[in-house]
């Protein structure tokens, strides 16, 4: 770790982590935007950009489900350094919360306990039509479109392209974040808003940006 930024986290009590793709692509998961990211990959009808939207999703339900299976429920290698780490430094009482754009549950399942999960998470399924929650087995061995008892389509817990943050989530993302003595941003290229924007409401003067290439908030 470099010094100077683990001088900053033994002299801070209130960390807030604000994270992306890139944390999780040494367990595996390829990223968005880089190099050999997702949106990079080629191979599908549509780019996947359109394929993760809700117009999608309504309009072309079989192929969203054929390409969500493909490529968004990922194999993995479990929790990486980053996960590890971050739950280590909240149970030592730095770490006030997560606030994550990913998807996975890595960091849940390396132990964190407050994980803000912007864009919701592959490992909840519900019912569009009663609510019913499904695991996500049931979705990953489907090979069409998913369906619940009822005849509902069974939609994961995500949250596409043209759709609306959880307002509860991002109010409690943004006092989290004003509250905060350290902000570290780490793996995210902060192009997607509403959730790039969050950082804005980070009033410290301790803010840390670790990412693969550069971005607009380098500055």
């Amino acid at each position: 770790m470099n010094e100077q930024l683990k001088q900053i986290i033994d002299d801070s009590n209130a960390i807030v982590f604000f994270g992306g793709a890139g944390v999780s692509t040494e367990s595996g998961i390829p990223d968005f935007r880089s190099k050999d990211g997702l949106y990079h990959q080629k191979g599908f009808k549509y780019d996947p950009e359109t394929m993760l939207s809700r117009s999608f999703f309504d309009s072309h339900t079989e192929e969203f489900f054929e390409f969500y299976r493909t490529k968004m429920i990922a194999p993995n290698d479990g929790p990486s350094a980053v996960h590890l780490k971050l739950a280590e430094m909240e149970r030592e009482g730095k770490l006030s919360a997560i606030i994550t754009q990913n998807i996975d549950g890595l960091h849940q399942l390396a132990g964190s306990q407050e994980v803000l999960e912007l864009h919701g998470s592959t490992l909840r399924n519900y019912c569009d039509r009663c609510g019913k929650a499904w695991d996500t087995d049931v979705v990953a061995r489907s090979t069409d479109v998913p369906r619940c008892d009822c005849g509902g389509t069974i939609k994961p817990d995500v949250v596409l392209y043209e759709e609306a943050l959880d307002s509860g989530v991002m109010y409690r993302a943004v006092d989290y974040i004003r509250k905060a003595d350290v902000l570290i941003i780490g793996g995210t290229s902060l192009v997607v808003y509403p959730a790039a924007g969050l950082i804005d409401y980070y009033e410290g003067s301790k803010l840390v940006l670790i990412n693969k290439s550069p971005t607009a908030m380098d500055a």
